[in-house]
């Protein structure tokens, strides 16, 4: 113990404060309880407004919270201002005049292997790649876009019904590209066809990129598409006379396989979700 706690005539100090307040002991009345405190009573049907709006995917919390204060939200045609006010999941919540969905949005990215399609259901009874994200979310996310029964790669699930129609529409241009193996040689005379552009049955289509990869044989191409056609890289070299073996998507929309073996996901991190949003 310091020499310090204690006077002249050798008894205790009490301790005091930095400001010179004596610490008041703890009586049997005013000790803290080491019991839980029993939680508010609280409607599970309800959320607060500003989770609810980032839930929708506007903003985060503390920034719901700016807008809510600037009079942005109104709730069943009403404008609330209220911190902590709390709407049910039914309950018309708009933003800037527009309805909110309170899910909470979730990407996940798939490195799809052969022998599943990509459909949420099949008559048939075949494998789909709903299959593979089952355990992913408790969500109903859905494909976005398409990769063929025997086509591997990068396959996007989400919620998310703007960003969908967004990486889908040919307007934004999203590209993708793809690993694509041959039967045979692909010659440099049907490699610059195919970057000057082919006229296919269904009208003419432009590749973004298309080379060899370097270091493997000539049957191993590159392409880079922003093209949403149905098939249309299988349909390319068929065209031209090529079998197409194996068709592997490698990048989607700046995401890529790192780190994501054949058959496993992965949640998208903050910063790819806020790069996909920001495709023009």
């Amino acid at each position: 113990m310091a020499k310090s706690d204690f006077n002249k005539g050798g008894k205790r100090r009490s301790r005091t404060s930095q400001k010179g307040f004596q610490r008041k002991p703890f009586s049997k009345k005013s000790a803290p309880s080491s019991r839980p405190q029993k939680n508010r009573t609280s409607n599970p049907d309800e959320i607060r407004l500003n989770r609810y709006i980032a839930n929708a995917g506007i903003c985060s919390r503390r920034e719901a919270d700016t807008y809510i204060a600037a009079g942005n939200v109104s709730v069943n045609g009403k404008v609330v201002t209220e911190m902590g006010y709390k709407v049910k999941r039914s309950d018309d919540v708009r933003f800037d005049g527009r309805k909110l969905n309170p899910e909470k949005k979730e990407y996940v990215l798939l490195n799809k292997p052969k022998n599943f399609i990509t459909t949420t259901n099949d008559e048939k009874g075949r494998r789909t790649v709903m299959e593979l994200v089952s355990s992913a979310s408790k969500s109903r996310l859905l494909p976005v876009g398409r990769l063929d029964r025997n086509t591997t790669g990068l396959l996007l699930f989400t919620n998310d019904g703007d960003l969908t129609t967004k990486l889908t529409h040919p307007r934004h241009g999203v590209r993708k590209m793809y690993q694509v193996t041959l039967d045979n040689n692909l010659s440099m005379s049907d490699l610059h066809k195919i970057e000057e552009g082919l006229e296919l049955e269904d009208g003419p289509v432009q590749v973004d990129d298309v080379s060899y990869i370097q270091g493997a044989p000539k049957k191993e191409i590159g392409v880079v598409i922003h093209s949403g056609r149905n098939r249309i890289v299988r349909r390319i070299f068929e065209h031209l006379g090529y079998n197409v073996i194996k068709l592997d998507r490698v990048v989607f929309a700046g995401l890529t396989k790192k780190d994501l073996p054949r058959g496993h996901w992965r949640h998208l991190t903050e910063q790819e979700v806020i790069n996909l949003k920001i495709i023009k």
